[in-house]
């Protein structure tokens, strides 16, 4: 599914699927959705929240990152406010890199590195 932008509203919807690498072939490891209002006076509104779902053998559950600054740049860093399952009371840092990915449509896609911390 495609991001959908309605500009009167200034806002970006989505639903993306998370997988293993970059290649059309890579294993589907969740999925990632948001809702996000990129200006300032939303800038920390709980709205703007992207949802990282994951189930695999591994891992099974969601972390819960806010968005409160999409530059659109290369890279983004955002902050993980929370998690279930796997990633119960996570906290810490999801860090976007954006890659161009090379198929038939060149969509542009992200590399997510996660650094998180747990209650001991």
């Amino acid at each position: 599914m495609q991001p959908v932008t309605i500009p009167d509203s200034g806002v970006f919807v989505f639903r993306r699927m998370l997988t293993k690498g970059p290649e059309n072939t890579s294993q589907i490891v969740g999925n990632a959705q948001g809702f996000i209002i990129p200006s300032e006076q939303f800038a920390r509104s709980s709205f703007n929240i992207i949802y990282l779902s994951f189930n695999t053998p591994e891992y099974s559950g969601s972390l819960g990152v806010h968005a409160k600054h999409i530059g659109h740049e290369n890279r983004e860093e955002m902050t993980v406010v929370g998690g279930t399952g796997s990633f119960a009371f996570a906290q810490g840092v999801a860090i976007f890199l954006q890659t161009e990915r090379q198929t038939f449509n060149s969509d542009t896609s992200y590399h997510l590195k996660l650094q998180l911390q747990f209650p001991k």
